[in-house]
């Protein structure tokens, strides 16, 4: 059993949560979910009393899921995120087999359908944006990209002689190409002058290059002084790399670009619970009305399975797929009107 001493200095100088860092960055894991699970490693070790992981077992995690799930009633991914961290800590930190852990019961989740905005109210909402958040806007929605795909699109990867982006690196870790659309080509040259502006200062001030995937900074330490490497959608102001303490330009940050839209979205008098998200599911709707089959669709967004961009498909049948039998009874001839049970009655009355 760890003292309660140890324990906070482990909190205060965690060493604990350095080995997990330094595990999902072996495991090349984005920053983010390197964020999400020293959240919740934090948020386990804190509820059972700042007691060690290694000192707990089944009936901790149970526990601390159930509070998860019962008293702050999370959403289930958010409950699988935490089940994620705690697996990859005691599998992947501390090296503990977790033979129970597939016996811990899991929240059953509910498959909604996405929301989709009217090319109407997607017309509307762009007209609100200006200058960056604009172009971004229309690149989110005219290629199915998501926001992180857009953020870090390097400039060597837009290419306007094919007509076509290529996304690095996207979700689980694959490439795609999708179109670049013709309409955007002109505001796409304007913000590859506005960052090239940008690249030019940083190179005169002998700022440090761009950050590179993995590492590719090791075998070419000159590429992220690259233009080729540098931001289509670059931070105005220096900011500080959290994992490796270097001073450098930055790819626009999301919450930005995420409040953006909620104020277009607004004053475009959209009404629907609608995200930066929505852009992408908007994409893929408005290419399946359109005609697009899904196969093409599917290559688009990156899915790895077929089943996923399916959901779609089912918007467009909510949307108005099938009549429903209400609008059949406007165009019904009238029809001469039947004789009810008294009149029936009347018939036999009468019959010798």
């Amino acid at each position: 059993m760890y003292s309660l001493t140890e324990v906070r200095e482990t909190e205060s100088k965690p060493r604990l949560l350095t080995l997990v860092r330094e595990r999902v960055r072996f495991h090349h894991f984005a920053l983010s979910t390197e964020k999400v699970y020293v959240h919740w490693i934090k948020a386990f070790i804190r509820f059972h009393g700042l007691r060690h992981p290694e000192s707990m077992g089944r009936n901790e995690v149970e526990a601390f899921l159930t509070h998860l799930a019962s008293e702050r009633q999370v959403a289930a991914s958010t409950h699988r995120q935490a089940l994620s961290a705690l697996l990859f800590l005691y599998r992947e930190v501390l090296r503990i087999d977790l033979p129970w852990m597939s016996e811990i019961g899991r929240p059953r989740t509910t498959q909604r359908l996405p929301e989709v905005l009217t090319v109407d109210e997607v017309a509307r909402t762009l007209a609100q944006l200006q200058g960056e958040h604009a172009t971004l806007a229309r690149l989110l929605y005219g290629t199915g990209m998501r926001i992180l795909e857009g953020m870090r699109l390097r400039t060597k990867d837009v290419d306007f002689d094919r007509g076509a982006i290529i996304v690095r690196d996207g979700k689980g870790g694959k490439d795609r190409v999708v179109m670049l659309p013709q309409s955007l080509r002109q505001a796409l040259q304007q913000q590859l002058r506005l960052g090239h502006a940008l690249w030019e200062a940083d190179r005169t001030a002998q700022v440090p290059g761009v950050e590179l995937p993995h590492a590719l900074a090791q075998k070419y330490p000159r590429a992220g002084e690259s233009w080729g490497w540098f931001w289509v959608f670059p931070q105005a102001a220096l900011s500080t790399d959290s994992r490796t303490g270097v001073r450098r330009r930055h790819h626009a940050y999301p919450q930005t670009f995420r409040r953006a839209l909620t104020l277009a979205l607004r004053a475009a008098g959209v009404t629907k619970p609608a995200t930066v998200h929505t852009l992408r599911h908007s994409f893929a709707t408005h290419l399946l009305q359109g005609g697009a089959d899904i196969r093409t669709v599917q290559t688009l967004l990156g899915h790895s399975d077929v089943s996923t961009t399916m959901i779609y498909t089912h918007v467009l049948k909510v949307a108005g797929g099938v009549c429903s039998p209400l609008d059949s009874l406007a165009v019904m001839p009238p029809r001469a009107p039947s004789l009810g049970c008294r009149a029936l009655d009347h018939l036999r009355v009468q019959q010798p």
